[in-house]
């Protein structure tokens, strides 16, 4: 029932103007950064990790960014999820949209890392084309249910579990169904390899040349970011990467993870620091977490 109450309560909120939801996700944001303690403290391990040189007190400050970053990627949610496709499409501004239209209707990999504005880029793409991705089940069905239908809401959106497998996936492929799929969380290395993230090993997925291989697709980064203010959001798509698969699924992986460093450091607050990235650790190594 409480489920149901936050949900009708999250409804509510797509009717408020887009100022006042920027407002309320950076209000909300400050609040659990001072109470989200366990998250406030995987955000922290993970900057140091990542940025040993950084100072305490900037990186506090990065912390409580991204916060407010990742809350305000929550609450502008209910928009994606209620809000009207014009309404969506008016706050998204795209770059690079020649390479998108360059991969439709053939295979294609849309790489897309976690970064706080990336349910926005997805509903855009989900307006302009028929896609295949993956999900993973919440403990609640109720909001499976409810993620499954909110990001299916536009066009033909062929959406399957991790349980499923790859089959799928590689059918909806084959019939010219790019493949939205976020290759940057720790799901070990049963598939992939210790790859470096910002100079510290990282159980890497190296399924993203594999697919390339097995498809023949295009793989062609889409990066959404956040912008400061009320100013809204900007899809970025990339120019399909050359030479990729390259037939060395390390040297990949690397290529990867060194393109996702690259954009982490044009807006540092927007990756999901939140996510436990290292958890995954080399035999006999120290747990960070």
């Amino acid at each position: 029932m409480m489920t149901r109450i936050s949900v009708f309560i999250f409804w509510l909120l797509h009717f408020l103007p887009f100022p006042v939801l920027v407002a309320l996700g950076n209000s909300l944001g400050g609040v659990l950064y001072r109470i989200a303690h366990e998250r406030r403290k995987v955000a922290t391990i993970n900057l140091q990790l990542c940025f040993p040189d950084m100072n305490e007190a900037d990186r506090q400050a990065l912390v409580l960014a991204h916060f407010k970053m990742f809350t305000r990627g929550v609450i502008e949610r209910c928009i994606l999820w209620w809000g009207s496709a014009q309404r969506i499409n008016k706050m998204i501004r795209v770059e690079g949209v020649e390479h998108f239209e360059a991969i439709k209707g053939q295979p294609a990999i849309l790489l897309t890392p976690h970064f706080v504005g990336m349910d926005a880029g997805g509903q855009w793409i989900a307006q302009h084309t028929d896609t295949v991705c993956m999900y993973a089940n919440q403990k609640n069905l109720y909001l499976t249910d409810l993620l499954l239908k909110k990001r299916s809401r536009f066009g033909n959106q062929k959406l399957y579990s991790r349980q499923q497998g790859l089959r799928p996936i590689l059918k909806g492929m084959k019939a010219g169904m790019p493949f939205i799929y976020p290759p940057d969380q720790d799901q070990g290395i049963k598939d992939g390899a210790f790859i470096p993230f910002f100079g510290v090993p990282a159980a890497t997925m190296a399924s993203v040349p594999r697919i390339a291989l097995m498809t023949g697709a295009k793989v062609v980064p889409s990066i959404t970011r956040i912008l400061p203010n009320c100013q809204g959001y900007v899809l970025t798509f990339y120019p399909a990467w050359k030479n990729f698969p390259s037939g060395d699924d390390i040297a990949d992986a690397r290529r990867m993870n060194e393109f996702i460093e690259q954009r982490v450091l044009e807006m540092p607050e927007q990756y999901f620091w939140v996510h436990k990235r290292f958890k995954t650790r080399p035999e006999g190594a120290a747990k960070f977490y």
